[in-house]
């Protein structure tokens, strides 16, 4: 299975704001912290947005910030919202196909078996797991340590 390029985008959004927790950022930090298109990035964030992952805040000094707990948001879930299509096989769950075993043919069985293994994988593992290196991360980023940004006020 391969994930698809704005899974993998929402998936790094929402690590940049949890390595920079407590404070805002801007949408275009995040784009070139990750060289990605901003316009590609703001299609991107509606979902996250739309499922309460991120939570925007308008006006001048506006941004984006996780709209939960670092450690309440899943990769499961995150995977499950950006995906469209879980079928892995063209017959997967009684998709169209020609084949004339798809009626007894166990292999959907076993793609159901492998996708929830895949899943619940994925559910053992929040935002949090992959931001706990977090001064690599922020440095790696530019994302400004809390001491750094104390000392720039």
């Amino acid at each position: 299975m391969r994930l698809t390029r704005q899974t993998n985008y929402a998936i790094r959004i929402l690590m940049y704001l949890a390595a920079n927790p407590g404070r805002l950022s801007r949408l275009g930090d995040v784009a070139r912290s990750y060289a990605a298109p901003e316009p590609f990035m703001f299609k991107i964030l509606q979902p996250l947005v739309g499922a309460g992952f991120v939570e925007t805040v308008r006006g001048r000094n506006g941004g984006i910030r996780l709209g939960r707990p670092a450690e309440a948001i899943s990769l499961r879930e995150v995977v499950e919202l950006m995906e469209e299509n879980f079928a892995m096989a063209e017959c997967f769950d009684g998709g169209n196909t020609d084949c004339p075993l798809v009626v007894n043919c166990e292999l959907n069985s076993a793609l159901r078996q492998a996708l929830e293994a895949f899943l619940s994988t994925l559910g053992r593992f929040s935002i949090a797991d992959l931001v706990e290196n977090r001064p690599f991360l922020s440095r790696t980023l530019g994302i400004p340590l809390a001491a750094e940004q104390a000392s720039l006020s």
